[in-house]
């Protein structure tokens, strides 16, 4: 009797898809009104073509990998740090932060670094500052690489406050703790309560708990040393603080707005990385926008979670930027 073969057993891929480390060759500090100046930099090369990252949180702020998802001799890498997160000043501050005040930020940044259009990037709440912007300047957007969607809808709010106990019971008993049993039925408003009390301390222990809560939750497998780095006071003050601040105006959207607006960039080449078991952003919302923008490409990540740099997105997101190198499409 013959024995069948055994099939090869399927060896992950495990070679680093991004770029090597870049530093920046030129940085600034733009004030955009009297209170915030937002620092940015460019990376790559000078005379590349044009992409914009736009980072999660919000309030989450620039990592220097972030610049390694592009060709550093193709693209002109464009980065900066969002108003109260990263090393823009103040840091964590809410006041006269909104969505349509970050999509000005772009705008102004675009005309002081000369920039005609440029392929937009962002994943989590970068995915919805990048609709956002695009749907108001679509003119100024070559294409959208997008990952972990993000519409801030109610729905989704409450995912991330109440839903994500189903998955993660041990790191939402912990984002609970510090609340007591009477205000735990709207955890918003009580942590709204501590994060912009008038006591700087109430607000940084408030706003720790808050950040490791989604370090926790961001990666298919565990990675204890993400959810301590997002402890830290420096991203911690800007993910608690300005999260919250965004779920409680809905991120200054009309209702579905980033849905019912889609018409005005379908026109353009797009982009979706989703990670199949992503926790904090569930892939409901990276479906409901592509059934709403047919044209764009949706890629389900199917051995990850949210992060951006789990291997299979940060390959796809990677693969993405190359296709639009070599092709100009996504």
């Amino acid at each position: 009797m013959t024995t069948p073969a055994t099939p090869p057993a399927t060896i992950p891929d495990t070679t680093d898809p991004l770029f090597p480390p870049i530093a920046p060759y030129r940085s600034g500090r733009l004030p955009v009104d009297a209170l915030h100046i937002l620092y940015w930099e460019e990376c790559g090369n000078p005379q590349g073509v044009p992409v914009l990252f736009l980072h999660g949180g919000p309030g989450a702020g620039l990592s220097p990998k972030h610049r390694q998802f592009f060709d550093p001799d193709y693209y002109r890498i464009v980065l900066f740090d969002q108003r109260g997160a990263g090393q823009s000043t103040p840091l964590g501050e809410v006041r006269d932060n909104t969505t349509p005040l970050l999509v000005q930020d772009i705008e102004q940044l675009r005309q002081l670094l000369g920039i005609d259009t440029w392929l937009v990037f962002g994943g989590s709440w970068g995915s919805t500052l990048a609709l956002a912007y695009g749907q108001t300047h679509p003119e100024r957007c070559t294409g959208f690489v997008l990952r972990g969607i993000f519409l801030c809808t109610p729905g989704e709010i409450d995912w991330f406050l109440n839903g994500i106990r189903w998955f993660f019971p041990q790191e939402h008993a912990r984002f609970v703790a510090p609340i007591p049993e009477a205000e735990r039925h709207d955890l918003l408003q009580a942590y709204a309560q501590r994060l912009f009390s008038d006591d700087p301390a109430e607000n940084l222990q408030a706003a720790r708990t808050w950040s490791r809560y989604e370090g926790s939750c961001l990666h298919l497998l565990p990675h204890p040393e993400v959810a301590e780095a997002f402890g830290a006071d420096a991203v911690a003050l800007g993910v608690g603080r300005l999260e919250a601040h965004y779920f409680l105006h809905q991120a200054f959207l009309a209702e579905d707005q980033l849905v019912r607006n889609v018409d005005r960039i379908r026109h353009l080449p797009a982009t979706i990385v989703q990670g199949r078991y992503d926790v904090v952003c569930p892939p409901q919302s990276a479906w409901r926008l592509h059934q709403a923008w047919p044209e764009a490409s949706l890629q389900i990540v199917e051995d990850a979670g949210h992060s951006a740099q789990e291997p299979g997105i940060a390959r796809a997101l990677v693969a993405a930027t190359e296709r639009f190198k070599h092709t100009g499409t996504l």
